[in-house]
């Protein structure tokens, strides 16, 4: 009888399906085609390639802009960035975002988000793991978190360790235009 009874829950329990599971399953799978699918080819450099962007000497303003999309107040900030790009790329401004996301994310993070988000200023990936030097290099005061933004041009350089509002990022362009 106890053998009988085993083979009848054994039976049951093989033959039992559990719908939910494979929702989040094709879910998932979904997700893993859409970011092989995705369009977004990114410019990753080392400290070495990212100091280009950091020290131009042409008739530009420069809006360089350190965030991940890990980084909630870094999210929250970026529409303001995608705005002043929008209103000011005529005018002489270039916003350039650096990711300073993981490696193991560009695909599965990375890149869809710049694809959601439609992102349309420059975006480029930092991937150098001696933070410790290019950190001080960027700027002496910067503690490492993020947002951090540089503003230069040719004449005047201003670093922020903070989240920015529109009307504060505009101001503070003007002010080096």
């Amino acid at each position: 009888m106890r053998i009988l009874l085993l083979l009848l829950i054994l039976v049951f329990t093989i033959s039992c399906k559990d719908n939910k599971s494979e929702k989040v399953l094709k879910n998932v799978e979904v997700e893993e085609e859409k970011t092989l699918q995705s369009n977004v080819d990114l410019e990753i450099y080392d400290f070495e390639g990212l100091k280009t962007f950091l020290n131009k000497k042409d008739d530009k303003t420069y809006v360089i802009n350190f965030w991940a999309t890990w980084c909630g107040p870094c999210v929250k900030e970026l529409p303001y960035f995608e705005k002043l790009n929008a209103e000011y790329s005529s005018k002489g401004v270039e916003v350039i975002l650096v990711s300073l996301d993981f490696p193991h994310m560009y695909d599965s993070k990375l890149k869809p988000f710049i694809e959601k988000k439609d992102l349309k200023s420059k975006v480029i990936v930092l991937n150098d793991d001696d933070e410790n030097t290019w950190i001080n290099e960027i700027d002496p005061s910067w503690s490492g978190s993020i947002p951090a933004t540089i503003i230069y041009n040719k004449n005047e350089r201003k670093f922020f360790e903070r989240s920015f509002t529109f009307e504060e990022l505009e101001a503070e362009v003007k002010q080096l235009k």
